[in-house]
């Protein structure tokens, strides 16, 4: 690929330099916020023929271009070309958006955090429902009285979590949010609301809900708190706004949320809960059909994260959900519609590329599935849907159940459907995989030409002849326990998606450089770090899973994005204990994500590495 004529391309077709307020990327994307979104659209088709485009996507207020592997290079090569509102994060700070698109960023900014206290909960809620089932405990057991305490926590007082969550969203202080939720949940208000009789705040009639396990009511209160919060910030003289400010924001809160906030957001969120509940009682395949039929392109607009309010309230209250399947569903219809085209294609590297993104796919990581295959083709995107919607009916007619919100909507997800409707949710894969793969096979579709094929291949093989006996070697950037790539906890590396190589489980918080080359990447959270060897191999340094979410935090870095380095130079120190706490997996991988331009690479057979000792070995 030529890096420089690719972003020169992708440039001029989404309106140019000044049609470009900010541009960032993730691991596989570039996101584009643009002052006039009409021009990429236009241009939609134009942008996926360019060479090293594998798609684009529009979520929010994003126009997305899939690139892949090499994102970090284009993304380079357009900031030296074009003056642009840069950032090489992973794309957790995002521009504001407007309408639907930010309320959709309000959610998912607000749930995302907490969804490690919600899906550990609901792992051992589930875990209890199985001991239940095979009367390995008894429901009037001390043990599982304190178990269901631990499993139930979460979801009961769901509203502190959403508050202090949703605080630090809107900018306003977290802990008065947090006296909000505390509040209202009062054990006095509670039997006070729960007695029967008629309640009354000067005057005003406080309408009897429930707060415990709901979301939407403390969400909408801390959204106008922040509001209120910031005027009386404003108005108040500095020397007593200490008091003067969350004093106001209480006083004036929480009787509003009581007389009509609260009221109002129960009577939404219970609408929404009955809504899907009536649609999956009273049309049951229909409502399968439907959403499993359209979940990947809910997902692909972003308003998937519509449906986690509804989804944490059903898992608060029900103890399962039965929206989030229909997702795997989608995923398993756009694996075998993938693995349709490798059937098919006369083309041979497309053929492999089918194959291995089908796999990727099965394991929940579907973005190379979707965009470089089933939507470059377009008629295998059909045949994706078809298949999640089969699925989505079967999963409906069977009323599976889901009991944690998934971290995978793959084959690594399927232990959050132990329960009742396990063996269900088992058969249902298999049969979603295989309805996408023959869709696709008979709908058909316009292979690749072979001729492009027969190009990329004596490519590719120039590419492999070079010094074929040479051998080259990485060193261990990291002290620690050896883990091979495939038991990483995270799709996109365990399924080798972005490349082959390694992972460590840290023993101490320092990375060193592996080789020596020039650093490529520094990630703005300085949780990875990108490495180009003398010698042309590029390294990716991944350290720990979602440790993004800290935001740089319990990290320091010693090296700048373009700083020549030495095999043993100290890249980036970690806080591995804080980190830890802090509830993050700390494995570490080391992945060469130019791989397919050698012939072999090696992990060393070892059980603990120490710094600089010989980590990989690359033949080619």
């Amino acid at each position: 690929m030529d890096y420089k004529r690719t972003a020169s391309e992708i440039i001029d077709l989404v309106g140019g330099e000044k049609n470009i307020t900010n541009l960032i990327h993730c691991i596989t994307r570039l996101r584009f916020n643009l002052n006039d979104d009409s021009i990429a659209d236009k241009n939609k088709a134009k942008i996926e023929a360019i060479d090293g485009v594998m798609g684009v996507n529009r979520s929010g207020t994003q126009f997305q271009v899939i690139i892949g592997n090499d994102v970090v290079k284009v993304f380079d090569e357009i900031n030296k070309s074009a003056n642009i509102n840069s950032s090489n994060s992973d794309g957790n700070k995002k521009a504001k958006g407007k309408g639907i698109g930010s309320i959709f960023d309000v959610i998912s900014g607000t749930f995302a955090p907490i969804l490690p206290a919600i899906t550990g909960a609901g792992m051992i809620k589930a875990i209890l429902a199985i001991l239940l089932t095979f009367h390995w405990i008894s429901d009037k057991s001390q043990a599982y009285i304190i178990m269901n305490a631990i499993g139930d926590g979460a979801f009961y007082f769901i509203p502190f979590l959403v508050a202090f969550s949703a605080a630090k969203k809107f900018g306003s202080n977290q802990f008065v949010a947090v006296s909000i939720a505390g509040a209202i949940m009062h054990p006095s208000i509670t039997a006070l609301l729960s007695s029967g009789k008629p309640v009354h705040f000067i005057g005003l009639p406080v309408t009897a809900v429930t707060y415990a396990s709901s979301v939407i009511p403390i969400l909408l209160a801390i959204w106008i708190a922040s509001y209120v919060e910031k005027w009386t910030d404003r108005v108040t003289p500095s020397m007593v706004k200490l008091i003067i400010v969350p004093t106001i924001t209480l006083l004036v809160m929480v009787p509003i949320t009581l007389i009509a906030v609260g009221p109002l957001g129960v009577f939404i969120g219970t609408g929404l809960s009955k809504g899907v509940t009536f649609l999956y009682a009273h049309t049951g395949i229909f409502a399968g059909l439907l959403l499993g039929g359209t979940f990947s392109l809910i997902v692909m607009t972003g308003m998937h994260y519509a449906f986690l309010p509804i989804v944490v309230g059903n898992l608060s209250t029900k103890g399962y959900d039965t929206i989030l399947p229909a997702m795997f569903m989608a995923n398993m219809g756009q694996a075998g519609a993938a693995f349709a085209v490798f059937l098919k294609s006369k083309n041979k590297s497309f053929k492999s590329l089918a194959l291995s993104v089908s796999m990727t796919a099965l394991m929940g990581v579907t973005e190379p599935a979707m965009y470089g295959v089933n939507m470059r083709l377009k008629k295998p995107f059909i045949g994706a849907l078809v298949g999640g919607a089969i699925g989505g009916a079967y999963y409906a007619l069977m009323a599976v159940k889901l009991y944690v919100i998934p971290s995978n909507a793959g084959l690594p997800g399927i232990p959050f459907f132990i329960g009742e409707t396990f063996v269900y949710a088992l058969i249902g894969l298999p049969i979603a995989f295989i309805a996408g793969t023959v869709a696709a096979y008979f709908i058909g579709f316009e292979d690749v030409k072979v001729k492009e094929d027969k190009k990329e291949e004596k490519v590719v093989n120039e590419v492999k002849n070079v010094d074929q006996n040479r051998i080259q070697e990485v060193v261990s950037p990291i002290k620690g326990k050896v883990v091979p790539l495939t038991d990483v906890k995270d799709a996109t590396f365990s399924s080798e998606a972005l490349g082959k190589g390694i992972a460590i489980e840290p023993q101490e918080g320092k990375v060193v450089s592996p080789v020596d080359g020039v650093v490529t990447t520094l990630f703005r959270t300085k949780h990875a770090i990108g490495i180009t060897s003398e010698n042309g191999i590029e390294i990716l340094i991944h350290v720990g899973m979602d440790t993004v979410k800290l935001d740089g935090e319990f990290f320091t870095a010693h090296i700048s994005q373009g700083d020549v380095v030495k095999a043993g130079d100290l890249l980036v120190e970690f806080d591995l204990v804080k980190i830890k706490e802090a509830g993050y997996e700390v494995t570490t991988p080391i992945v060469i994500t130019n791989s397919t331009n050698y012939l072999e690479i090696n992990a060393v057979n070892k059980e603990n590495v120490k710094e600089n000792e010989t980590l990989l070995t690359i033949c080619g």
